[in-house]
């Protein structure tokens, strides 16, 4: 268990399995997710997410939990690892409406980067963000990432091509 000043991360219970459910259905937790077509997720598929886990050797997946409360309300976790070049790709979502736009998921962020270098000794932390998602690039940008680059009008939403943008931050960027 990671802790941060308004949530911490932590493993995933078999009680996550519901809201998780339910967030992987939320239109706009959808749409920031995945570039394919945002198709609702099935209760058989969550419940099949979370028994993988119990074999994942190599990826990270915390559940975000809030600090007063003690209620799941996202995810967030590493989902890709490069051990040979030092670099872990990390995804985020704060699933629950009344926790979006309120510093939570910039403090989870805040969170599993440190578990990142601090823990792992990793050199880059990367991500993907669409561009229409405003809201998550200024949270990233709060934690030290900087655009690293921008794919053209590579994901197809709402009736629209968006670019998908680059971000990363340097392990002497964290330090700093």
């Amino acid at each position: 268990m990671f802790i941060g000043k308004k949530v911490k991360l932590r493993g995933y219970k078999e009680e996550d399995i519901q809201p998780a459910y339910e967030y992987m259905n939320d239109t706009e937790v959808l749409q920031y997710l995945k570039p394919g077509i945002p198709y609702p997720m099935t209760l058989q598929k969550e419940k099949a997410w979370y028994e993988s886990q119990k074999e994942l050797k190599e990826m990270y997946n915390f559940a975000v939990e809030t600090l007063d409360e003690g209620l799941y309300i996202g995810g967030c976790g590493i989902n890709m690892l490069d051990w040979k070049n030092s670099i872990a790709g990390v995804g985020i979502f704060i699933g629950h409406k009344d926790y979006r736009g309120k510093g939570y998921g910039t403090d989870a962020m805040k969170v599993l980067i440190s578990f990142i270098f601090e823990q792992m000794n990793i050199n880059k932390v990367q991500l993907d963000v669409y561009s229409f998602n405003k809201r998550a690039i200024k949270s990233y940008r709060k934690n030290g990432f900087v655009e690293e680059g921008r794919l053209r009008q590579s994901m197809f939403r709402n009736g629209q091509y968006h670019d998908r943008v680059v971000m990363g931050i340097l392990r002497e960027e964290y330090f700093k």
